[in-house]
């Protein structure tokens, strides 16, 4: 596969976002990804409306969406472990095709009425079992792409914004949708749209050369990534939290709901902006380091943002804590990258998925029961004080490794040396290699 190397790039390319999508194959491949990509945006609102249509009960669509979220976060390593093993092309149209067969049953079994809670159910969670981890395999290739670590760092930030956008996107291209037929036909949407992406994904150029290496016999697998799991972990129990305490501050500052949609993107936006500079910025220190004070940083804006005195000053603050948000997930997912075998780098980025996506689970949870027991300004202190905890357990894990951040081991992290520089990654100036459901 065509890499675009170091010797290749002048120093105001290596600062462009258009570098990125100059590599031979990026664009056709990116775009291919993202249209797969999109169904995890236009699945989650449909899902739910249509549950709720069907059964008559709100507690029953939050059971299913638990389940349907559940499963997909919880075995996401598992199905990343087949990519790397099988390789994208062999592994990932069995996956997207039988995702998108069971979410065309869910919509059949949730056109009309009448049907078992318990079916519905069932085949939500069968539908989670499935989804495919495209957004792990998209970062993995990017790294067979891109050998520069900046111009990498800077597809991975593009990435990760063209991600939060996808989130953006995909409700409102639901809502267009619901003009013309039932929440089902959003499901049917999302099945179209992972069949097609899928395939135009795996028969791109670039996936030609990314075919499963030769196993050492003998060895072990690698171990945990704990630092950049711990990182996402964090940020993931956080922000869940922030989301319900913007309504809460709301509520309580007697400003009308269509102040929270506002506050909420401007989260968003503060993350994508964020995500952009972190891409252009030359940085010096070790992935881990920055990754540490990365998420200081949010920790602190959120935990000072329950003492604002009212709903836009709250919207300032909130975009000042997104600045972090994306810079943390990149980050954290060079970093697993980074220091995983060559074999293993879906897997990898996998567990740094499902760790946000757990985190944030059980943060709406925790949240839900701590902010009408105790003030909002104090809910966003511990909020804060959350991040700050994984702060401090990246740090740990770092000192633990040995500075290398990761718990992969040295037979792994610290032995396997970046293409073509001679360097360990994560040293400065060396090259470092290599976000929700899927």
């Amino acid at each position: 596969m065509s890499a675009l190397t170091p010797s290749r790039l002048s120093p105001a390319q290596r600062h462009s976002y258009a570098a990125v999508l100059r590599v031979p194959h990026a664009r056709p491949t990116f775009v291919a990804a993202l249209t797969a990509r999109l169904a995890y945006g236009t699945v989650s609102l449909p899902v739910l409306l249509s549950v709720t249509r069907a059964t008559g009960s709100y507690a029953v669509s939050g059971l299913v969406m638990a389940l349907f979220g559940g499963s997909a976060v919880v075995l996401m390593p598992v199905r990343a472990a087949l990519v790397d093993r099988y390789g994208p092309r062999r592994a990932l149209p069995p996956m997207a095709a039988a995702y998108s067969v069971v979410l065309c049953l869910l919509a059949a079994l949730t056109w009309r009425p009448g049907v078992p809670p318990t079916v519905i159910a069932l085949a939500a969670m069968v539908c989670g079992c499935l989804a495919p981890p495209l957004g792990p395999t998209m970062r993995a290739v990017w790294g067979r792409m891109v050998d520069d670590p900046a111009l990498l760092r800077r597809a991975y930030s593009l990435d990760g914004v063209a991600e939060e956008l996808l989130y953006v996107a995909g409700p409102a291209l639901v809502g267009l949708v619901l003009r013309f037929g039932p929440p089902p036909a959003g499901l049917l949407l999302s099945a179209v749209l992972m069949v097609t992406g899928t395939c135009a994904f795996v028969v791109s150029p670039a996936m030609r050369g990314a075919v499963p290496p030769k196993r050492e016999v003998g060895r072990r697998p690698g171990r945990f990534p704990a630092a950049p799991v711990v990182a996402a972990a964090g940020l993931g129990l956080a922000l869940s939290a922030a989301d319900l305490l913007v309504m809460a501050f709301a509520k309580q500052r007697s400003y009308g709901e269509e102040a929270v949609p506002w506050v909420l993107g401007a989260l968003s936006a503060g993350s994508a902006a964020g995500g952009l500079l972190n891409g252009v910025v030359d940085w010096r220190r070790p992935a881990v380091e920055r990754l540490a004070w990365l998420t200081v940083g949010l920790g602190t804006v959120l935990a000072a943002a329950g003492l604002v005195p009212g709903v836009w000053g709250l919207a300032g603050a909130m975009a000042a804590a997104g600045v972090f948000v994306a810079p943390v997930l990149t980050t954290a997912y060079l970093l697993a990258d980074e220091t995983a075998a060559r074999e293993e780098r879906t897997r990898a980025g996998a567990w740094v998925n499902a760790a946000v996506n757990a985190g944030s689970s059980l943060g709406s949870v925790v949240a839900g029961v701590l902010v009408g027991s105790m003030p909002v300004a104090l809910c966003f202190v511990l909020a804060g004080g959350v991040a700050l905890v994984s702060a401090a357990g990246v740090g740990a894990v770092r000192l633990y490794s040995g500075g290398s951040g990761s718990g992969w081991g040295a037979e792994i992290g610290q032995g396997r040396v970046s293409r073509g520089s001679g360097r360990t990654p994560g040293t400065p100036g060396g090259p470092r290699r290599r976000r929700r459901c899927g």
